[in-house]
């Protein structure tokens, strides 16, 4: 029988922040796929940090944040991860998971 390892990173990222949070989310992966875990999931709105309430409103910041996360997405090897973000779809803003 194959064992599935999930870990849960518990992080706190920072409103705003999104190359802070960036870092934590890769840091976290990073000692998960150490640990030997085949997944990783993080919080609600990882990437952005949570709420991040008026910054919704700026369309800039969401453009920000779907970047960072298409950049983590790209450095991720070894690790499959659930990541909270904020995603846009037309003009509509969405509490999104990627899988990654």
């Amino acid at each position: 029988m194959s064992i599935l390892r999930v870990a849960i990173a518990q992080i706190n990222s920072t409103v705003g922040d999104l190359e802070g949070n960036a870092g934590k989310i890769l840091e976290y992966a990073d000692r998960a796929k150490k640990l030997e875990a085949d997944i990783v999931i993080f919080p609600e709105l990882a990437v952005c940090g949570y709420p991040p309430e008026d910054l919704l409103l700026k369309p800039s910041f969401i453009n920000e944040n779907i970047k960072k996360m298409n950049m983590i997405a790209r450095s991720l090897s070894g690790i499959t991860a659930v990541i909270g973000f904020a995603d846009k779809v037309k003009s509509d803003i969405y509490n999104a998971e990627a899988l990654v």
